[in-house]
């Protein structure tokens, strides 16, 4: 799973070269947003909190940095004004650039606290939306069946 991962998240990179080299010298990669996914950025503690409310198989990319304690969820790339008013969220514009570390290992103290599977799942902006909202209530099993 990790490898195909890894392998998808090459196919959203603009220079898939370029990245694969960034990642054998151990750098993070620049993957920017837009035709593949968009990016909602949210602290850690509070994303940590989310994933637990999501849970299992409904869960797509988030990336994380220990350094700044930041996360980014990955989101459709078609992401209109869903999350739009929720705090903490921020919605990145198409074209921000998120630096990536691969799939496979941690880089700079960033790494994946879900990784890519591969399939291109991302992460649901209603679902993401009700797990940031006041209360944050655990969402329903059938939330996103």
């Amino acid at each position: 799973m990790s490898q195909a991962g890894q392998d998808w998240l090459l196919t959203c990179a603009k220079h898939p070269v370029d990245v694969r080299r960034a990642w054998d010298a151990e750098e993070l990669a620049e993957i920017p947003t837009g035709p593949h996914w968009r990016i909602a950025e949210a602290p850690i503690p509070g994303s940590l909190e989310a994933l637990a409310r999501i849970g299992g198989d409904r869960i797509g990319p988030v990336l994380a940095d220990m350094r700044r304690d930041v996360a980014w969820w990955l989101l459709p790339p078609a992401l209109t004004g869903e999350l739009d008013g929720i705090r903490p969220l921020t919605v990145r514009p198409s074209g921000w650039v998120l630096k990536c570390p691969p799939v496979l290992h941690s880089v700079n103290l960033r790494w994946w606290l879900e990784r890519p599977d591969g399939s291109g799942r991302l992460n649901d902006p209603v679902l993401l939306g009700a797990a940031f909202s006041p209360g944050g209530a655990r969402l329903p099993t059938e939330a996103s069946r």
